[in-house]
């Protein structure tokens, strides 16, 4: 078997979407293909494996119930077996994470966050520690809390939390098993924080904001699990005054470029990264090949980017120059319906 890597894509169900959808790329020819339902789960948009690749997560919906799904991985086919899944009454999350001995949950609707205890098995638990947030913003949509992004600080000291209803960054630590806060950052009020990414030097993190389409460069400092703001740059061009609402976020594993999603533009930014400051530099937009790209993904060369455009239903694969950061679309794609994100299992 030549280079080749397992992926999954998390969908919404709403129309002709199964669940789980995983696929192979091939990076010896440039090429996506073998796109099978790996597991049939209602409106998996989210998902996240856990560092030894043996678990993947996923959002879950069941009619007026929303959760969590878990699976374990067969690393050498990419197939998925179910383990459990916790469900309750209410909206699903729509981000989540894998902690070590858990998961933490984000939930735009009910603007809380949650974090559920996992067994050795892989096994979901009960809800150990629910926050609420509180507040809201001047936006249209920001008449109360909504959180959209839960995920643990590269340090592992923190759960990261960006609630794009009350322009606020919130740090958490996990003591006794409860969420305990420990700093907030307000950003620009009307912004509305989505996603975050680390700098792989873990001094630096870049926050993207949907509704003002800006990249926010952030120092991080550990011993505090604290921000402080050092840049705004704008995701979009000037020019551009439709609709846009700022997707994801992701940086390469050298730290030289960050790359963020915009839905209306339906492109991908690019960024080049001061190694000594951090702070971002534009360098070019590459449309999506597609409407409304969610999310998108390195793949674990990094020698690809592979784009997942929600409302034409397509993965595109992107050959991504690692000395200069640029993207090329290839001509490669294939159909995954109502698509959202799109993960890798890393071959050892």
């Amino acid at each position: 078997m030549g280079k080749k890597y397992i992926g999954y894509a998390g969908t919404y169900t709403r129309e002709n979407s199964e669940g789980i959808y995983s696929f192979t790329l091939d990076v010896e020819t440039g090429k996506l293909s073998d796109v099978k339902v790996a597991a049939k789960v209602g409106s998996p948009t989210y998902l996240a494996i856990s560092d030894d690749q043996r678990y993947l997560y996923s959002v879950a919906q069941e009619k007026k119930l929303g959760g969590v799904a878990a699976y374990s991985v067969d690393k050498e086919t990419g197939d998925l077996t179910p383990i459990n899944k916790q469900v309750q009454e209410g909206a699903p999350p729509c981000h989540l994470d894998v902690l070590p001995n858990g998961v933490v949950t984000g939930n735009y609707h009910e603007g809380t966050i949650e974090l559920l205890k996992t067994t050795e098995d892989g096994a979901i638990a009960n809800a150990a520690s629910v926050v609420q947030h509180e507040g809201n913003g001047p936006h249209e949509r920001q008449e109360k809390p909504h959180v959209h992004y839960t995920a643990s600080t590269p340090d592992g000291k923190y759960v990261v939390v960006a609630d794009l209803g009350i322009d606020e960054l919130v740090t958490y630590q996990v003591a006794n098993g409860e969420l305990v806060k420990v700093n907030t950052l307000k950003v620009k009020a009307g912004s509305g924080p989505r996603h975050i990414t680390f700098h792989p030097n873990g001094k630096f993190a870049y926050l993207l904001t949907e509704l003002s389409s800006e990249v926010v460069v952030l120092a991080y400092d550990s011993e505090h699990g604290s921000f402080t703001e050092k840049q705004y740059i704008r995701a979009i061009p000037e020019d551009f005054t439709e609709t846009n609402d700022a997707s994801a976020i992701h940086i390469s594993a050298d730290g030289k470029f960050v790359y963020s999603g915009n839905r209306g533009h339906n492109s991908i930014a690019v960024f080049s990264v001061n190694g000594d400051s951090g702070e971002l530099t534009f360098i070019e937009h590459v449309p999506t090949g597609g409407e409304w790209p969610r999310d998108f993904v390195l793949d674990p060369s990094e020698a690809f980017i592979i784009a997942s455009n929600q409302h034409s239903g397509n993965l595109v694969l992107f050959a991504r120059n690692q000395e200069t950061g640029k993207l090329k679309k290839l001509d490669a794609e294939v159909a995954v319906p109502e698509v959202v994100c799109v993960k890798f299992l890393a071959k050892e």
